[in-house]
């Protein structure tokens, strides 16, 4: 049966304080200071009482359409080794249908704690319900979701999409600065409905919409992968050919396959067509310094310290911030050859 560590421990402490009152001074169990948190002896019962078994958390991971997010799951997986966490990891491969599923098993597994990797920003109100229902907190990881109410989940650890369009955007600014005439643009979006493809095209959107030099030519979704970048952007050059000043791809593998087409096509990628990509990954920081690429955007996947770290912040009690972000930065070619050997994805 599911335990709940927190009011373990605070049963603990209070059965600590009772048993201190028949105690002599020579017992090996000091009575409190007086500035000690609740918190604070709630932790040193944890160290003399460890728990009966490991914390046990649920994880729904969406997919493995990317380096971005086969890096993702590895550094949750040896995060929660590392951390001593029991992980009962579900991979959705892009179903919402599967992650729900997912969502219940763990629930009636009755685990400590659920972290979810949504497929979509959307519908979660009902299985996120029935997780609160059960008293199991649910930690949203990578993506975002939109419900009603924000108490359906404790706390959102990932990037900010937005922003990532929005320094997408100030970049194509500044580079384009010295540029005459009108900036045709393509966009290479992620997942239909999902936050990062709905949030990186509005933050770019609104940087350049008060500048008409720019004009978004074409933007479709590709999915996130190699393939359908590679096509997509083939659909783009057959209908608009040498139009095409700037592609904004919404993930390094689309982008990569982008380059392949744009190659075929008989244009220099970085030079013809510049191109901007958001993640951060080994293989777009080698096109980032052959200048293949012009800016990555980074978005850093590994997450998996973040949630574990959160995780035993919660069975210990402590109340953690609605939004957690991680460090991310901006690259040029300027400085990819130095970070490119630096990348564990």
């Amino acid at each position: 049966m599911r335990y709940d560590r927190s009011r373990l421990l605070f049963a603990v402490v209070f059965a600590m304080a009772l048993l201190l009152e028949g105690c002599s001074s020579e017992t090996t169990l000091q009575q409190p200071l007086p500035n000690k948190t609740v918190i604070e002896q709630a932790q040193q019962a944890n160290d003399i009482y460890p728990p009966a078994r490991p914390i046990l958390m649920g994880f729904s991971q969406l997919g493995s359409e990317s380096d971005w997010r086969r890096a993702n799951t590895a550094s949750i997986i040896d995060s929660a080794e590392e951390a001593g966490i029991e992980l009962l990891f579900e991979n959705a491969e892009q179903s919402q249908e599967k992650q729900v599923e997912a969502l219940r098993s763990f629930i009636d597994k009755q685990v400590d704690v659920i972290a979810l990797a949504p497929v979509v920003h959307s519908g979660w109100e009902v299985v996120l319900k029935e997780a609160k229902d059960a008293g199991i907190p649910v930690i949203i990881s990578d993506r975002s979701v939109d419900v009603s109410d924000s108490s359906l989940f404790v706390t959102h650890i990932g990037s900010d999409f937005y922003e990532e369009g929005r320094k997408a955007g100030k970049y194509l600014l500044d580079k384009m600065s010295n540029e005459a005439g009108k900036v045709e643009i393509v966009e290479l979006r992620g997942t239909e409905g999902s936050s990062p493809s709905i949030q990186r095209g509005q933050g770019f959107e609104d940087t350049l919409k008060d500048n008409e030099r720019f004009h978004m030519l074409r933007s479709e979704s590709a999915n996130f992968t190699f393939e359908q970048g590679k096509e997509t952007m083939r659909v783009f050059l057959r209908e608009h050919g040498d139009d095409i000043r700037v592609l904004f791809s919404h993930n390094d593998d689309m982008a990569l396959g982008a380059i392949e087409a744009i190659e075929e096509f008989g244009l220099k990628p970085g030079v013809d067509i510049f191109i901007i990509s958001v993640d951060g990954t080994r293989k777009a920081f080698e096109k980032l310094a052959e200048g293949k690429i012009n800016c990555v955007v980074e978005c850093n996947p590994l997450l998996g310290p973040n949630i574990m770290q959160a995780v035993q912040e919660l069975i210990a009690g402590r109340t953690l911030p609605k939004r957690i972000f991680p460090s991310e930065s901006v690259f040029t070619q300027q400085t990819a050859e130095r970070e490119v050997d630096q990348r564990k994805y």
